[in-house]
């Protein structure tokens, strides 16, 4: 990945190389001769009394103009440390998301800090976190090599995996190092741990949401299809992981509370290839929905199932690897129809929302496709946040930044971006104009079209033909 260069290096106050003497070049060709030749005449000249004089005269004038004049000065970057699993989509997405802001940013000037601009500069980190039997161990030295020898002001992106951010907590503390994450990182743990211990994980924030107002969010959904189609029937299956199965015991639990019939409850181990036997189980049972939750690829071969057996239930759920456009051919378009859940909205353009608007064409012009997860547009709005709460506190001092981040109302790509000052979650689940807001996209025709929340939808809901 390139690393983004900072505005202001090599400028006129930098290094330049002083060319003595051009007169051999074109003689002697780039030989070793001539580079030798060179060298001879420019010590001699070096060696020369009046030449040294000279020389020091404008290295000293140098040191002045940069001096007296801010606007040719070298200004010290601000250094952003990514810990993220970098061999994983998720991992890409946020680079790709952190990565565009940067550059946007740069190419403005940089950072206003107390009246200094100053250039952002990434140092990324692989944390391997995704990765399966990665110790967490080594998403924390990810995290302290950021700080210790990268000398990263603020960390921002990951880790992605709750276990890992969870336990990356003690370290930022101890280094008085502010972090926001924006991708993964879904456990509820995280922002209870800051309100119950507020004076030493006051460090920590976050952007990406948790699975709880998710779920809330999402059981607001279906009642709101409830109310316009009289569907109350569910067949739920989930990937056989922690937050998938937390996900789908608060969804039967809360659903059941408000009348609805579970027809059914399956539980998959990842990386299972066939599912048609729950599909068949949802068929005969008539379910009106197929809620599916999974993080894992394989669950477009279940949308193929699915589509091949005309099972008469709307998909709609958390199922990740259907956020990918390049999903719709990998399937040969099996995936029409199905309604895909992003914890935070952005990756899908609308006018609700400017700042989508002006996000993903910036993406797409960069990186050749849209964003793919709510991950790339979470990642984005981070380095627009911090470069906010910096402007605000004139001072990259973390006991200024802390308050500066808590007070934070600003328009981001998935709505208002406020924190709650005790727990520093990012407040959800309400209009986009007040606060940060998920969204449901249905696969229609090869495109993503924003169809929940109503308040940014850009197309009503359709079911599949077989459901009419």
């Amino acid at each position: 990945m390139e690393q983004v260069k900072p505005i202001g290096w090599n400028n006129t106050c930098g290094t330049t190389p002083i060319v003595l003497d051009q007169s051999f070049r074109h003689s002697y060709n780039g030989t070793k001769s001539y580079k030798k030749e060179v060298a001879m005449k420019n010590k001699a000249l070096v060696g020369n009394p009046g030449i040294r004089l000279l020389l020091m005269l404008i290295a000293v004038s140098f040191v002045w103009v940069c001096a007296l004049n801010p606007k040719v000065s070298i200004a010290q970057p601000i250094v952003l440390g990514v810990p993220i699993s970098r061999g994983y989509p998720d991992g890409v997405d946020a680079e790709r998301g952190i990565t565009l802001a940067v550059e946007e940013i740069n190419a403005k000037g940089g950072v206003n800090v107390a009246g200094t601009m100053r250039p952002l500069k990434l140092e990324i980190s692989d944390t391997r976190d995704l990765e399966p039997g990665v110790p967490v161990a080594e998403a924390l030295l990810a995290v302290e090599r950021l700080i210790i020898e990268k000398k990263a002001n603020f960390i921002v992106g990951g880790p992605i995996r709750s276990e890992g951010a969870l336990a990356a907590m003690d370290i930022l503390s101890k280094h008085k190092t502010v972090s926001i994450l924006s991708a993964g990182v879904l456990s509820p743990a995280y922002n209870k741990r800051i309100a119950d211990n507020y004076d030493k994980y006051k460090y920590c924030f976050r952007t990406t949401g948790s699975v709880v107002p998710m779920i809330e969010g999402a059981i607001g959904t279906f009642e709101s299809i409830r109310a316009k189609k009289g569907f109350d029937k569910a067949f739920i299956m989930v990937q056989d992981v922690a937050h998938a199965r937390a996900a789908g015991n608060a969804l039967k639990e809360g659903l059941e509370k408000k009348g609805w019939k579970i027809i059914g409850y399956e539980i998959y181990p990842t990386g299972t290839t066939d599912f048609s036997v729950g599909l068949s189980k949802a068929k005969d049972g008539m379910a009106q929905y197929l809620i599916p939750w999974f993080d894992m690829p394989e669950v477009s071969i279940l949308m193929k199932q699915w589509y091949d057996m005309k099972v008469p239930s709307l998909p709609i759920g958390y199922i990740h690897a259907l956020q990918d456009e390049g999903t719709w051919k990998a399937t040969d378009g099996k995936i029409a129809y199905s309604v895909v859940l992003y914890a935070k909205a952005g990756s899908v353009a609308t006018k609700a929302i400017p700042m989508s608007e002006k996000f993903v064409p910036a993406h797409k012009k960069k990186y050749g496709m849209e964003p793919r997860s709510e991950w790339t547009s979470t990642s984005y709005t981070v380095v627009y946040i911090l470069k906010d709460a910096i402007e605000r506190a004139k001072n990259l001092d973390p006991d200024l930044i802390i308050p500066a981040l808590e007070k934070t109302d600003m328009m981001g790509t998935y709505g208002r971006v406020k924190f709650d000052p005790k727990s520093h979650q990012i407040i959800e689940n309400g209009d986009p104009k007040e606060t940060a807001v998920g969204t449901w996209a249905q696969w229609i025709d090869g495109k993503r079209v924003i169809v929940f929340p109503d308040k940014i939808a850009t197309r009503g809901l359709e079911l599949p033909p077989w459901m009419k």
